[in-house]
């Protein structure tokens, strides 16, 4: 019971059953923890269905009503330290990430790294079938982030990150309070003032082919003036 995936959830029922079967399907003996905000399409039932296919390695944790990104993967945090879990991942549930570059994360963080971030923007990542103004706003917000942090990060705002127990039981995770993409790079600006290491492995991220994007104007608005609210921690 070394490796946890945590994946939040809101209406992802096109997607849910596929990234469960992709993950255990790969080599590492993952274990899969989604959190669900109450997703009116079904996506928990889908879930709970499995589980009885993969009753020692599918957890699924309901929530009531959708509180956000943040808070989902905070709850997931303090489910995987109230057990035994020495690895554990964020990722999304829509095939952005590509769960094949799990264990390239995980080599990492077992080699070379307290946290490791699937990055776009290092060297070798990249992003695919997303529009000019998406790409731009996803660049100019890491620039920025890095202009004002000064964190060592090329892509502080990515979702898709391996942590060792260690990071998230030495965070006082119930002062983490951003939502959005804020509460991405408050996870990592805490971690690195803490003294953790941080690294990146390039990955190629894929605009979600199914589904519907959970991204808003307040969401991006959060990051930029959080950033500034950062550097008082």
């Amino acid at each position: 019971m070394e490796k946890l995936v945590i994946i939040p959830t809101y209406n992802e029922k096109e997607n849910i059953e596929k990234i469960i079967r992709k993950v255990f399907s790969l080599s590492g003996n993952y274990h899969i923890l989604i959190v669900d905000d109450g997703s009116p399409d079904g996506t928990g039932a889908i879930v709970k269905g499995l589980q009885s296919e993969f009753s020692d390695k599918l957890f699924i944790l309901e929530r009531k009503g959708k509180s956000g990104l943040g808070t989902a993967y905070i709850a997931g945090f303090k489910w995987a330290l109230e057990r035994t879990y020495e690895y554990i991942f964020e990722m999304d549930a829509d095939f952005s990430h590509n769960p094949d570059d799990l264990n390239r994360l995980y080599e990492m963080c077992t080699t070379d790294a307290d946290l490791v971030v699937g990055s776009r923007y290092t060297k070798g990542g990249k992003v695919v079938n997303w529009p000019w103004d998406r790409i731009l706003i996803s660049k100019g917000g890491a620039m920025y982030t890095r202009m004002i942090t000064w964190m060592p990060v090329n892509d502080p705002t990515a979702g898709f990150v391996c942590y060792k127990r260690k990071v998230l039981s030495t965070m006082p995770l119930d002062e983490v309070h951003f939502v959005g993409y804020a509460f991405q790079i408050e996870m990592k600006y805490r971690a690195w003032k803490l003294g953790f290491k941080i690294g990146e492995v390039p990955i190629t991220f894929q605009d979600r082919k199914e589904g519907v994007s959970k991204m808003s104007g307040g969401i991006i608005k959060e990051a930029m003036i959080g950033v500034w609210k950062m550097r008082g921690f």
